[in-house]
């Protein structure tokens, strides 16, 4: 049986991922636990003298926060003397749209108001799209075109970032390490130095073909406040043992490490930084390997600078 087809898909699962930074929170999400070690996940004690920040998401009804979101990601495998490599540049904006809030619960639409891809797979001629200049979109970006400039979840939240209903129009349901369309936020005031962290789930399939339900958490740490602005560094950290390397070539992929900027006076996500530098030997056997280096970052950008996209006037419907 050859192995030239498994080379091709995981090369392409920089496509995947760059979609992922599209949808960006079409995922599940978890209550925040109770402040943990980020390193053991043992309880951390607070000093009562230290001073304590409440995190909490505030939104306005009608209001509209808009964020730009940048990926680029390399991905390069290695099997029976092949390699094969795979570039994706991904500039996005993305939208909330707030539909009503309260004290206690916030209704907003999310889409994506444009966007602009590169993609490249080994040998094969450099496919490029801008959504802002009108043109048709090539085949394999016409997934992203039909989403543009509509709904793709209405998502109802509490003001800990977690997700109390949700509809789903469009868009994928996993955010493939990205990170959730909200930040999980701890139910308690923290100190600068606590953490807290958040469980979840990646699905990866075996080398029999089998579906397994590998079990992470995201550790979130403040590390300062200043100015109003909290920087929270994240990690994700797998719980489940994994004991096959073409499991591990999947989650790799799927895991989070960086930070993010949030405002803590005006209750919502400033910027987020995510970089991914692995390496996996024996995927699929002797003298196979993979490499994977992305990195993703999300700006809040000012509405009066942004345009929304126009679909092509013969667009698929």
């Amino acid at each position: 049986m050859s192995h030239r087809p498994r080379t091709s898909i995981l090369a392409r699962t920089c496509c995947r991922l760059s979609v992922a930074a599209l949808s960006l929170g079409i995922a599940t999400y978890s209550h925040a636990e109770r402040p943990v070690d980020a390193d053991t996940g043992a309880s951390v004690l607070v000093d009562a003298s230290e001073e304590k920040f409440l995190l909490r998401h505030q939104l306005a009804p009608n209001q509209t926060v808009r964020y730009k979101v940048t990926h680029v990601a390399k991905t390069k495998t290695r099997m029976n003397g092949t390699e094969e490599i795979a570039n994706v540049h991904t500039t996005s904006v993305r939208s909330w749209k707030v539909r009503n809030a309260t004290d206690t619960e916030m209704t907003f639409d999310h889409q994506i108001d444009s966007v602009e891809m590169t993609q490249q797979n080994g040998d094969k001629p450099e496919v490029r799209w801008d959504s802002l200049k009108g043109e048709q979109p090539p085949a394999i970006f016409s997934v992203v075109a039909e989403q543009i400039g509509t709904p793709l979840a209405t998502v109802t939240i509490d003001g800990k970032g977690s997700e109390l209903k949700r509809e789903t129009h469009a868009g994928s349901k996993s955010s493939l390490g990205m990170g959730s369309l909200t930040l999980t936020l701890p139910a308690e005031p923290v100190v600068v130095g606590e953490s807290w962290s958040v469980p979840s789930e990646i699905q990866a399939r075996t080398d029999d073909g089998q579906v397994k339900t590998i079990k992470i958490r995201q550790v979130y740490t403040l590390k300062k406040v200043k100015a109003g602005v909290a920087t929270i560094a994240i990690k994700s950290q797998t719980l489940t043992p994994i004991d096959q390397e073409s499991l591990r070539a999947q989650v790799v992929q799927q895991l989070s490490n960086g930070s993010v900027r949030f405002d803590v006076d005006n209750g919502f996500l400033l910027g987020k930084e995510l970089d991914w530098d692995e390496t996996v030997v024996g995927f699929q056997g002797p003298g196979s390997m993979m490499e994977y280096r992305a990195r993703m970052t999300e700006e809040l950008v000012d509405a009066d600078t942004v345009k929304s996209a126009a679909k092509p006037s013969n667009s698929r419907r």
